[in-house]
């Protein structure tokens, strides 16, 4: 059994948890990057098309954790739910890499990657919401150490979405219909490694602070959950196929996750135990709930209107090689700190590292010397890496904003107001990139610059936002509805990633438009409001963001107090 700490003062479990993150959000934001080029590129699907099933698709994964948590808490337990959750992902990403392998044959295509979004969709519920319950399992509540727990484990999966669009992109993502099948398969074997490790090692090291298992089964009903399982991959794959099954252009999933937003604060509200405290409490998670479905549906262009931008709009034409004698010395250097890890996880003799780094060093040395390693070439940046700068923003700043707020101390602004300047940070990155395409013909590529700054400014915004929003709800939730309005939260989310890819489909034709899409030339509108170009698409989300970060702003003061004390 493992010891509760390690000589680095965290259970060797949470570098269990941390890898087997990295992994999953590997799967998830490799295939991400590149599912709407698969779509318009290879499928042919017709941009606005793409980005409503874009929307679906991620609007759904933030549905089913909370049918893949209430199992998990009733009666599988986590660590079943996460190997259960994680087969079906993999089974998901298989499909996709079918998809594209038979991406010719469209209808055939096209029901294997339904099929594979639902499985995705379906698997998402039970591995993301019990993997990080996990960790904090590993600790007892007054454990100082916890904070820096779930730093360690969200840089784990920051790191995962970081090397994901180049891995799975720089396979995929070449310009060749027939490559996207490549991409899909690395995030298939991601998670696999994923569960693999997971499966492998957590008998040994998920112990919790007493010693005991965590995470293990709450009662036997196997039977009853795979029925749930089986019937909400029916539902999921009915409504992925409701408009092709009915011939129509309602959008249902839409207005079900419309109606489910709308629907869970009268639901709670309506509780009579609520003291007037927690009622002002618990309406200030929904009013700021409300304001979050603007910032994540303008940030979440990143996988949708943002990539199809830069496929067709943004200069990407930089040639770069990489040495062959470079690539072999990072690979050396990496085998060097990833066995020293090892030797330190799996506690074997002292210097094993060294002998296994040695060996891998001759091996790559060997490769070299019969050509197997060369030279790595490209003509052109692939539009899915642009992906990458979040989560890599995320890794640099991220502490910075932390020890920002800590030096602020009391002085430092309350929870709404944070948000609301996230808001506005999501403007002002839509200003830049209209700047940039003001004035500028479809046809002409803008420099990367405007798009890089776009993304930089996004991910500051998102650490004043998405981090904060979280803590807000933990510590504003009364005790019995904590999971409760958590889940509500996502439920913001979800319609937030809906809307995302609704709002998507409005970039203009000729934007990011494949030559072989049938998208219609008609001028599309929004409100009354026409969109011509690009410039009035980003006009949109300036106009969206910015007055909503307004409105908070002017909100903050009533909001700070409806909190009681709590900031």
């Amino acid at each position: 059994m493992s010891t509760v700490t390690s000589e680095k003062g965290h259970p060797r479990g949470l570098y269990l948890l941390f890898f087997t993150e990295m992994w999953e959000r590997f799967s998830y934001y490799g295939m991400r990057a590149i599912f709407i080029l698969f779509m318009t590129k290879a499928l042919l699907i017709a941009n606005d098309k793409a980005s409503i099933i874009y929307g679906s698709f991620t609007g759904l994964v933030y549905l089913t954790p909370l049918l893949g948590g209430y199992l998990a808490d009733r009666y599988w337990g986590n660590r079943r739910s996460i190997f259960l959750g994680g087969i079906i992902m993999a089974l998901g990403q298989f499909f996709m890499f079918l998809s594209g392998s038979f991406y010719q044959e469209q209808t055939f295509a096209t029901t294997l990657m339904w099929t594979g979004l639902t499985l995705l969709i379906v698997g998402n519920g039970f591995f993301k919401p019990n993997i990080s319950t996990m960790v904090g399992q590993l600790y007892t509540k007054d454990d100082n150490r916890v904070d820096g727990a779930f730093t360690i484990f969200y840089m784990g999966i920051n790191l995962g979405a970081f090397f994901s669009p180049l891995v799975c992109g720089g396979l995929g993502d070449t310009g060749n219909p027939a490559d996207f099948k490549w991409g899909f398969l690395a995030a298939c074997i991601g998670m696999i490694i994923s569960v693999i490790s997971f499966e492998l090692l957590k008998a040994k090291h998920l112990n919790g602070p007493e010693g005991n298992a965590v995470g293990t089964s709450v009662r036997a009903s196997d039977m009853k959950v795979l029925g749930l399982v089986l019937g909400a991959t029916a539902i999921t794959f009915f409504l992925m196929n409701f408009n092709s099954f009915f011939n129509t252009d309602f959008d249902l999933i839409f207005y079900l996750i419309v109606g489910a937003f709308l629907l869970s604060p009268m639901a709670i509200l309506s509780d009579k135990s609520i003291t007037s405290v927690e009622r002002d409490r618990i309406i200030v998670i929904f009013i700021l709930a409300f304001f979050v479905i603007f910032f994540w549906s303008a940030f979440e262009q990143a996988g949708a209107s943002l990539t199809l931008f830069a496929e067709d709009n943004v200069n990407r034409d930089v040639p770069f090689t990489i040495n062959k004698y470079v690539i072999v010395a990072f690979l050396s250097v990496l085998s060097y700190f990833l066995m020293k890890f090892l030797e330190w996880f799996f506690q074997w003799k002292p210097n094993t590292h060294m002998i296994i780094t040695v060996v891998l060093v001759l091996l790559y040395m060997a490769l070299l010397f019969m050509g197997k390693i060369d030279n790595f070439s490209k003509d052109v940046i692939p539009a899915s890496w642009f992906q990458s700068v979040n989560p890599f923003v995320i890794v640099v700043f991220a502490p910075i904003m932390s020890w920002l707020w800590t030096r602020m101390g009391s002085s430092q602004p309350s929870s709404p107001t944070k948000m609301a300047i996230g808001l506005l940070l999501v403007a002002v990155g839509y200003v830049v990139i209209a700047v940039g395409v003001k004035g500028v013909d479809a046809s002409v590529r803008v420099s990367m610059m405007w798009l890089v700054s776009l993304y930089f400014i996004h991910t500051i915004g998102e650490l004043c936002l998405s981090p904060i929003g979280l803590s807000m709800v933990s510590k504003l939730s009364p005790l019995r509805f904590s999971s409760l309005l958590m889940g509500t939260w996502f439920l913001a989310n979800a319609f937030a990633n809906k809307l995302a890819g609704t709002l998507s489909s409005l970039i203009p034709p000729g934007a990011g438009e494949s030559a072989h899409s049938s998208g219609s030339a008609e001028v599309k509108s929004l409100l009354g409001f026409q969109i011509v170009n690009l410039y009035d698409f980003f006009l949109v989300f300036i106009i969206m963001a910015g007055l909503a970060s307004l409105i908070l702003f002017g909100l903050s003061k009533k909001l700070q107090k409806m909190m009681h004390g709590i900031h």
